[in-house]
């Protein structure tokens, strides 16, 4: 049996149409279904649904033998244990600082400020700001990041933005582009190795039919 990790959402609705143009598909519908194990129309493949951020770790430990995760998610993972061979270049978007229009950025910066900083992504920012030389503090969030500059709880925010249409809503501008973001494929090594045969023609669907 192989068991492939999936995120409902924005990544389980671009990769619907890899799956079933390598012939896989759900027997229900995931959005509608509760249940967090789901069978395909190949009886030697299963779903199972987890929370994006628990996709790396689902893998690397041999819950599941491959999975689909975020490029954003990968990097504040580590990849430890995860073997990565293809960009499916679906659920693109950018990781990025962004801060209120009236916030002077560059100057804060180079004037040494020690800035607090709103995110999920602790280890990225960290590294991010780490790099630059830039003195912060880090506040973990989980959703509705545009909120932190304007109730005064952060001076910047690091989060994905798409359109920018939500930024531009609450006054918010990108200062700077910390990486690309796409989906990626992550296979177990162990996985890999004992189940080659199977995986094989899986991983050279998913290289022939994604966009990276």
């Amino acid at each position: 049996m192989i068991t492939l990790a999936l995120a409902k959402g924005r990544i389980f609705e671009e990769t619907a149409p890899l799956l079933a143009a390598a012939g896989i598909r759900p027997v229900e519908d995931p959005e509608s279904s509760r249940k967090l194990i789901l069978a395909t129309q190949r009886p030697d493949l299963r779903l199972i649904l987890v929370r994006a951020a628990d996709v790396p770790t689902y893998v690397q430990y041999g819950a599941a033998d491959l999975g689909v995760a975020g490029r954003d998610i990968l990097a504040e993972h580590g990849g430890q244990g995860l073997y990565q061979p293809l960009d499916l270049g679906i659920a693109r978007c950018r990781m990025v600082v962004a801060v209120p229009e009236g916030f002077d950025y560059a100057a804060a910066v180079k004037q040494g400020a020690r800035l607090r900083v709103a995110t999920k992504y602790i280890g990225t920012a960290r590294e991010h700001f780490a790099a630059k030389g830039v003195h912060v503090d880090l506040i973990k969030l989980y959703g509705s990041m545009e909120l932190a500059p304007l109730v005064g709880l952060a001076d910047a925010i690091v989060d994905l933005v798409d359109t920018g249409n939500t930024l531009k809503a609450n006054r918010l501008r990108v200062v700077e582009e910390i990486m690309p973001v796409s989906s990626r494929l992550i296979v177990n090594p162990a996985s890999l190795k004992l189940k080659r045969e199977a995986l094989a023609p899986l991983i050279e669907a998913f290289a022939r039919l994604g966009r990276g």
